[in-house]
Order: C-alpha cells, then structure tokens, then sequence
C-alpha cells in the first residue's frame, strides 16, 4: 500500500531513473489541491452513516426482494453484515482517497471480495448497485461548494468516482 508520493518514488527507483518533472508537477498539483482532498475526505467521513442507510435504503426499495423471507439482506443479522459491508467499502473509498491511490482499497478491501461473495450465495450484481448509490451520495455531499476550500474539484470528484467505480467492478 503507497500513497502517491511513495508509488512515483518506488516506481522511479525500479526502473533507476530520477522522478520527472511532469510527476513532480503532479505531485506538487495534488499538494497544492490537498485541502479540498482533506475536505472531501472529511465530508463523506462525516456523512458515511446517512451515506450507507440512505444507499441501502434506495437499493432496498429498487430491490425488495432482498429483504423478503429468504433474501440474501433478510433477517437482522444479513441485514447489519450488508450494511457492514458497504461501510467497510465506503471508508476505503475514503482512505484511497486521501492517499490519492487506490492500491489501499485493492490490497485491504477489494481483493478477494468477489470471491467471498460467490462462496456466500451474495449478489454481487446487488452489492455493485448499493456502491454506485454510495457513490452518488458520497460525491453529491463532497461536491457540495458550502464551507469548503474554494476552486475547481471536478478531476478530484472523479477519482472519487473511479474509486467507487473499482468497488463495484470488483463485486459483480
């Protein structure tokens, strides 16, 4: 798991060559960026428990049969282990997020997911829906331009996308 900073070294150092200029400028872009990048962080953080019950909410209402008798959210105890899920999911979207990498969300979350999922009879078709209704969620409240550090966030709200967009991908 790197951040950025340790990915261009580590990555510059294999091929034993100095870091160029243009990953210096885009390191220096997401330093001169990080505060909207800790603002986001802070906002979904913030918000991650009326993200997931909102999420799981709209998906439940789309898809009623997982909270039927014999769906894969009935019972209390399915029900609490879906929602420990998509929160277990959101708060390495976050983390991947502050480090500006996703290799924190692949290593510690996603990889091996799918797999379990399978074993465990869950719909990953389902999961993928609840994370891209997380996604809307998460980015509607960190794009939202109130008490935040002023400027364009639009390329930061779309690696947050692609990191939701990785999690999804990863469960269907």
């Amino acid at each position: 798991m790197f951040d950025a900073f340790t990915k261009v070294v580590s990555q510059a150092d294999a091929r034993g060559e100095f870091v160029s200029t243009s990953q210096i400028d885009a390191l220096a872009a997401m330093v001169a960026e990080s505060n909207k990048r800790i603002d986001a962080v802070n906002r979904i953080t913030g918000n991650a428990s009326t993200i997931v019950a909102n999420a799981a909410r709209s998906l439940f209402a789309d898809q009623p049969q997982l909270i039927a008798p014999g769906g894969n959210a009935y019972t209390s105890r399915r029900m609490a282990a879906c929602l420990r899920d998509m929160e277990i999911i959101l708060r390495y979207v976050t983390y991947a997020t502050f480090a500006g990498d996703a290799s924190v969300l692949d290593d510690r979350c996603l990889n091996g997911l799918r797999e379990t999922y399978l074993a465990l009879g869950t719909p990953g078709a389902s999961v993928a829906v609840g994370v891209q209704k997380m996604k809307e969620a998460a980015i509607a409240i960190a794009n939202d331009p109130n008490g935040i550090t002023p400027g364009d966030c639009s390329s930061l709200m779309s690696e947050i996308g692609g990191y939701f967009d990785r999690a999804a991908a990863a469960v269907s």
